[in-house]
Parts: C-alpha cells; structure tokens; sequence
C-alpha cells in the first residue's frame, strides 16, 4: 500500500503543473508597459502583467491556472465539456469556451476582448496571423514533450516568469524525492494507455506523462520505449509487456462509457485509474 501511495504521488506531481519569423504585436491595446517575447512564430510584444487572457491548449489552462491566473476564455479538447475539476471547486468558474483546440472561435475570442492569447504552433498555426490581429499572441513550438519549455514561455508571457521557474524547481525536486523513496524503481513497469474512440493511445517516454515517470526515476515496459510521443495499438497489445501498473485516460464521456478491453493478462479498469498486477 505504501508503494501504490508513493507511486500516485509521483504521477500527480507533474499535473500539478498537467524559429522565429515577422513580429506580430496584434490588437490595438495601448499598455503601459509592455514586454517582447521570442515564440514559435516570432517575436510579439504583450502586456506586463495581462489580465484578460486566452488560452487554446489544454497545457495553457493548467498553466495560466497553477500562476494564478484565470483565463477570460479558452479552448477545449474535442468531445469533453467543461474544464479540469483537479484545481478544486470554483477554480475555473466564469472560463468561456472558445470553441476546440483544432477550431478555435475567432468570433468569440474577439468578443472577450483579450490582452494576450496563448497558444499552439502544433495545434493552431493556420489561425496565428487573426488571432494576432485580436491581441498579441504567443504560441509554444510543439506538445507532450516540451512542457517544460512550454511551461516558462508562457510563464514568460504571463507576467509570471520567476514563479515558473520555482514551480518547475519544486516539482523536479519532488519527483527527485518521489522515485528515490520507491525501492528499486526503475524496475517497475508502468504502462500509460489512453482509450480512444476508435484505438488506443500508447503514451512513450517523450509525452507528458512519460517525462513525468521518467522524472521520478520509475520504468516503462520495454514496447512502450517510443521514439515517437505517442503511437496507436491494439486492444490486445497496449497493456503488453507485462507491466506492474498500468495508468489509463480516456478522451471524452463516450469512451469512459464503454467499458475497456481486458484479457487474461489485463483486468478490467475504469478510465482515470491504475491497476496493478
């Protein structure tokens, strides 16, 4: 028990935290003083200390949220409705949806009337030039694997630089603290499978929640040691390899309800959970 303890502690750790071309100062906003910020789609100059602030990626939600700071709007992530419920009761009241990460509401972020739109050169670079022309916006290279860089540019953009780098500090350390409390490891084999409506989502070393695991010093079963962030399998073959634990998700309500798959090998699990054999 000890050991499962230690072990859900160290996979909570990381949610708490969850080139350059033309500048693009966008909107019309006259600040007092203002602050350029090098991203993936060039250099723009935002406020110092934003207060209405857009957000079109998951990770930017938890980001804007871990600083502080309450984002007037943001996007969400296909089929799920509302917002992440791990911060506590009213910590995302008055947030409007602004359409999905793919298909952000040009409309209605413009109606909101921001200061600063964060987001996603993976996800939304197709919108970047409007987006700009509605507030200075900044987006972040790629997903899963630079969180951490993720994590300080927008700590960066949000006025909130030096608490970004404290809160990665802590969190290194914890993770440090977490792995070096659990006997031997590395020698636990914990799967990471997301059901999706059509397949299921193998996460490797290089996603969020891999880097996460791997922070913590804990091992993954040898077929999950992608080279990609993520790769698609079977329901037979995704809790291969014969891990200790397997840690799942799932990607909206549709796929929690429909009981994932289990063999000899993997007992049944609800999304959100962790089995161990």
């Amino acid at each position: 028990m000890h050991r499962r303890l230690l072990l859900t502690a160290a996979i909570a750790a990381g949610l708490a935290l969850t080139g350059c071309g033309n500048t693009a100062d966008g909107g019309d906003k006259d600040t007092a003083a203002t602050v350029e910020i090098v991203h993936a789609m060039g250099t723009s100059k935002v406020p110092a200390a934003p207060q209405r602030v857009v957000v079109l990626d998951t990770d930017k939600v938890d980001t804007a949220l871990t600083l502080g700071v309450k984002p007037v709007g943001a996007a969400r992530a296909g089929e799920l409705t509302g917002w992440p419920t791990y911060f506590g009761a009213g910590a995302t009241d008055g947030i409007t949806e602004v359409g999905v990460l793919t298909e952000p509401d040009l409309e209605a972020i413009a109606g909101l009337k921001p200061d600063l739109i964060l987001g996603s050169k993976f996800r939304q670079e197709k919108f970047y030039a409007e987006l700009s022309k509605i507030a200075p916006t900044v987006f972040t290279e790629n997903v899963g694997k630079t969180w951490k860089e993720n994590f300080l540019l927008d700590g960066r953009a949000l006025g909130k630089e030096q608490q970004a780098k404290d809160l990665l500090a802590a969190y290194e350390k914890r993770a440090d603290e977490v792995g070096a409390a659990i006997p031997n490891a590395a020698a636990l084999k914990i799967s990471i499978v997301r059901f999706m409506p059509d397949h299921i989502r193998v996460y490797g070393p290089e996603s969020f929640s891999g880097i996460v695991l791997g922070d913590a010093g804990l091992g993954r079963p040898e077929r999950q040691l992608l080279a990609a962030r993520t790769t698609s399998a079977s329901t037979r073959s995704a809790p291969s390899a014969s891990p200790r634990w397997t840690a799942t998700s799932c990607s909206s309500p549709r796929t929690a309800r429909r009981p994932p798959p289990s063999s000899r090998r993997s007992p049944p699990v609800r999304c959100g959970r962790g089995w161990a054999r």
